[in-house]
């Protein structure tokens, strides 16, 4: 199913004209560039902390950065998807034309702080030790984290990235987009329900 763009503004009485499919794509950015400084701040942030061996530097960029990738997953998957489910394929474009240029930059933010500060709050600690009485649970977090990583970068960001590039043709296709944003919302589940294991594993390992 084709949809022009005019199909997904009402053109009734008192409501504003739609606009062209040029001045739509114009206004439209696969990547938020505004967003783009304040990556760029967060990532020297974190380069500054691992080379300058700040622990509670290290400490908020893993604890914050998990903390923020667990929630949007879970939010994602168990609250966003049953209701896109039961939306409309022009409201799912429109939805879908406003989360997904956000998630973009996003999620790859949070996994890169995620898994570099972990990694180095474990090498600084001892963690990665096989003398360390929680090693096992270690390498169990470890597993689980690459997993969530490679459904991440694998699945999530390339779903997101073909999303945007159809909502930029002149005539989307709504069913295909429906189709990834389901994939989107699926894989998102999936490492939401990981992140749980993940909560389990971090709170056995801060318990001892």
């Amino acid at each position: 199913m084709a949809l022009t763009r005019t199909d997904l503004i009402p053109d009734a009485a008192g409501v504003a004209p739609a606009r062209t499919g040029s001045q739509e794509t114009g206004a439209f950015r696969v990547i938020p560039l505004r967003a783009l400084p304040v990556v760029a701040g967060v990532l020297v942030l974190l380069v500054i902390a691992i080379a300058g061996n700040w622990l509670w530097a290290l400490d908020f960029f893993h604890v914050a950065s998990g903390a923020l990738w667990s929630a949007i997953d879970l939010f994602l998957g168990f609250v966003i998807g049953p209701i896109m489910a039961r939306m409309s394929i022009p409201a799912r474009v429109e939805f879908s034309k406003r989360l997904m240029p956000k998630m973009v930059v996003l999620m790859p933010t949070l996994v890169v702080c995620t898994l570099a500060a972990g990694w180095q709050l474990a090498r600084h600690l001892g963690n990665l030790s096989t003398a360390y009485p929680d090693h096992a649970w270690v390498v169990a977090s470890m597993v689980v984290v690459a997993v969530m990583a490679i459904v991440a970068i694998g699945l999530l960001e390339p779903a997101n990235l073909a999303v945007l590039f159809e909502l930029r043709k002149p005539q989307p296709n709504g069913e295909l987009i429906g189709r990834l944003m389901r994939r989107f919302i699926y894989a998102a589940g999936v490492t939401g329900a990981m992140q749980i294991a993940t909560l389990v594993i971090m709170s056995r390992l801060a318990t001892g």
